[in-house]
């Protein structure tokens, strides 16, 4: 956690740092929806990390806008408390898959091993990803409130270009799934990445199946955080 401070007097610069060190155990002890109170706003920094360094640099452009910071105080606690919930339902609904709270969203990663994969240089969904996406979009459809962001992204084998073009395809495989399932257009945003944000060794077998991967990320919407602060009182 990174606190930065401004210029001040001794003695507040030090309450201050015993707060933050305070707040940075805390948190680490502190369910998602608790942290909704102490970690302010991010800008999405921890998000960003997760579904590629270079937020907003790659695919369509449009990923710093999608994420947007942390909502904070109590808002961020009831919107902290929907989303653990959510998250609870997909790891019980699609066991294989990898689901992460970070921040206001939840972040699920599908590779190889967990659920919806795609085989070497295919972009279609198969038969077996399809029942794990169709588990998804039943949670989708009964947290309506959230925006949905599909990213692709590939291992580090062949080309370059080709590699940033196949992450594309699988990407938009899984977005039009969505939308030919009944999540509205309007809630999606697609991404890619290529090679270009490995998570893993691609040196290794594992790693490069761990990097040829789909996030799911699923985030509060307007009317999620509107409803939260007017409940809220804020």
């Amino acid at each position: 956690m990174k606190t930065y401070i401004k210029k001040t007097s001794t003695f507040f610069l030090s309450l201050l740092l015993i707060v933050s060190l305070f707040n940075c155990k805390a948190i680490q002890n502190a369910n998602n929806k608790q942290k909704g109170v102490v970690i302010g706003t991010t800008g999405g920094a921890i998000l960003g990390a997760i579904i590629g360094n270079n937020v907003g640099k790659g695919g369509n452009g449009e990923l710093g806008a999608v994420i947007g910071g942390v909502i904070g105080g109590t808002a961020g606690v009831l919107i902290g408390n929907k989303m653990d919930k959510q998250a609870q339902e997909i790891e019980e609904e699609i066991p294989g898959a990898q689901v992460e709270r970070v921040d206001d969203g939840i972040v699920v990663t599908f590779d190889e091993g967990s659920g919806v994969y795609f085989a070497t240089n295919k972009s279609n969904i198969n038969v077996k990803s399809q029942e794990s996406l169709n588990k998804l979009i039943d949670v989708f459809k009964e947290y309506s409130d959230t925006n949905i962001l599909v990213v692709g992204h590939t291992d580090s084998t062949g080309d370059a270009d080709y590699n940033m073009s196949l992450s594309k395809d699988r990407a938009y495989s899984v977005t039009n799934y969505l939308k030919s399932s009944g999540i509205s257009g309007s809630r999606l945003t697609t991404n890619w990445f290529g090679e270009t944000q490995p998570m893993h060794d691609n040196s290794t077998t594992e790693g490069r199946a761990h990097n040829r991967r789909v996030n799911v990320v699923i985030l509060p919407n307007e009317k999620m955080i509107e409803d939260a602060k007017k409940q809220a009182g804020e």
